[in-house]
């Protein structure tokens, strides 16, 4: 017998979210969906509006996502002061996602598509955020999910007690006078889902005079979640802090229009080429320390590690991308251990992972508590609702989690195969269709027994627009070395493909600017 009438929450009505609210939902079960902001979509929600900056630095994922207490901890990119209290509590309660206004997706739609809720005729290739977010918002109300979702609600805490899911959030809502407030409210599940993303907990790094010189004049500093258009960084020499995609694209979106624009990074393995830049942009080493100069308007300087010194820099653009995080899930993390010493418990350490996880959805010592959207490399959309479906089937009775001896065991051979870290959730070089088609054959291979829906995976259509998207990727990334010799590499790189979506272009990057598009899509 189905387990239909228990309840469900779903936190987060982004991509991951909406997916499985509208799969648990098809098969019975009791959901609600809690959403902190006013609208679904998650980071697909364009927010003009600046988020308030996190603590500087932010090296612990167990508060990263949380701000300080006292406001004077709490520093606006501009100035705190220049917003109403009333402001900065609803900035606080529903901070503003990092998309900015020419952010545009760099995978073909027909590859995002989500199961029975097609684009709308006439789309684009590689459409912008506003047009994302309207697809979502479309999503929502195809499968009635507005109806299921607690808007302006952020959940506070959630704990396990007496064999149930204690979910606590705050709504933020108005006064009869128009003020303010916040209503606390507890509420029991069966079984909760996070699909929270992971584009929230700022990751800023602990370099010399940073916090001092964001202390003193910040809006000299600030995270690349904060930025929105080129245009407010006009005439400026820009330094740019990490070498992957949100600083390689900013420095694509600004070319032309600040002075100067560098790039410190300090050589990692998730750096792009440097043929991604703009040619007028400048790759240098890491920065160790920051100093700046009150007699300057707060302009700084910037010492490299190899010596050099970069002067009169009008704004530093934090790029280190962010932790995972889940603060209402405080006791499941352990910021004082490494990912290796993780035991089997923890959910998070350095904020680079997700521990203990079964087939990177169901948590091994407690499976009613699962997770949607923890992977990256993928094509989101399509991947993170296969992940929602596999889970509803789960949580309906219809599909069957092995003992947890085997989960375990499945988990310690992935551990010795990927590592810890961001590449554990990896799901490049082929390996997303592979983990697709081991979810479907579960599913189905269940199905048979449970009575429960079989699930189409991947169309060959699909398969073979994929393969042609990661060879050529392949091809890109293994250049890398001979691009960076090279005194003039390729600026534009597009990719033709041949199937069923054979008017389609991957485009990668485009060095003029023109065509702002993410390398790497894994916002949920």
């Amino acid at each position: 017998m189905g387990l239909k009438f228990e309840r469900v929450a779903v936190i987060g009505a982004g991509v991951s979210g909406l997916a499985a609210a509208r799969h648990l939902i098809d098969y019975g079960l009791d959901v609600t969906i809690y959403e902190r902001s006013s609208n679904p979509g998650g980071v697909w929600a364009y927010d003009e509006r600046k988020p308030l900056e996190y603590r500087y630095p932010s090296v612990l994922p167990s508060i990263a996502g949380l701000y300080p207490e006292a406001d004077s901890d709490c520093e606006d990119v501009t100035s705190q002061s220049e917003f109403p209290q009333e402001e900065i509590l609803k900035l606080k309660h529903a901070p503003p996602g990092p998309a900015y206004f020419g952010l545009t997706t760099n995978i073909p739609s027909k590859l995002q598509e989500m199961k029975d809720h097609p684009w709308k005729e006439g789309t684009g290739d590689f459409v912008n955020v506003k047009v994302v977010g309207e697809y979502l918002s479309d999503y929502a109300k195809r499968f009635h999910l507005e109806r299921f979702l607690k808007y302006n609600t952020k959940v506070e805490t959630i704990s396990k007690v007496n064999g149930r899911w204690i979910v606590r959030s705050k709504l933020l809502t108005r006064t009869h006078d128009g003020n303010v407030e916040f209503l606390e409210h507890e509420e029991a599940f069966d079984k909760v889902v996070v699909a929270s993303g992971h584009y929230h907990a700022n990751r800023v790094p602990d370099i010399k005079g940073l916090k001092e010189w964001k202390r003193n004049h910040p809006e000299r500093v600030m995270h690349s979640k904060s930025y929105r258009r080129p245009e407010e960084l006009a005439d400026q020499n820009v330094l740019l802090i990490g070498g992957s995609v949100s600083s390689t694209d900013i420095a694509r979106e600004i070319n032309g229009v600040a002075k100067t624009v560098y790039q410190s990074t300090r050589g990692g393995q998730f750096d792009l080429p440097l043929s991604f830049l703009p040619p007028s942009a400048k790759r240098v080493g890491e920065c160790v320390s920051f100093e700046f100069e009150t007699n300057n308007e707060g302009r700084g300087v910037a010492h490299l590690k190899d010596g050099t010194t970069l002067s009169d820099i009008d704004k530093v653009i934090v790029c280190t991308g962010y932790h995972i995080s889940y603060p209402f899930l405080h006791s499941y993390h352990n910021d004082l251990i490494s990912p290796a010493e993780a035991n089997e418990t923890v959910l998070v350490t350095d904020g680079t992972q997700v521990h203990n996880l079964h087939k990177d959805i169901f948590y091994i010592p407690d499976p009613t508590l699962a997770f949607v959207g923890t992977a990256y490399y993928v094509s989101t959309f399509s991947l993170f609702e296969f992940q929602a479906i596999a889970l509803a089937a789960v949580f309906a009775g219809k599909a069957y989690l092995p003992r947890e001896e085997e989960m375990r065991e499945e988990y310690r051979l992935r551990v010795i195969e990927k590592g810890f870290g961001r590449a554990f959730h990896a799901l490049n070089e082929g390996r997303e269709p592979e983990y697709v088609r081991e979810l479907v054959d579960w599913i189905n291979s269940d199905a048979v027994s449970s009575g429960g829906r079989k699930v189409e995976g991947h169309s060959e259509e699909w398969l073979k627009e994929d393969e042609i998207k990661m060879v050529k990727l392949r091809q890109r990334f293994e250049k890398k070395k001979q691009e960076e010799k090279q005194e003039e590499s390729p600026r534009i790189y597009n990719l033709t493909s041949e199937g069923k979506f054979r008017n389609s272009e991957f485009q990668l990057f485009n060095g003029s600017g023109n065509n702002r598009a993410l390398e790497e899509q894994t916002v949920g």
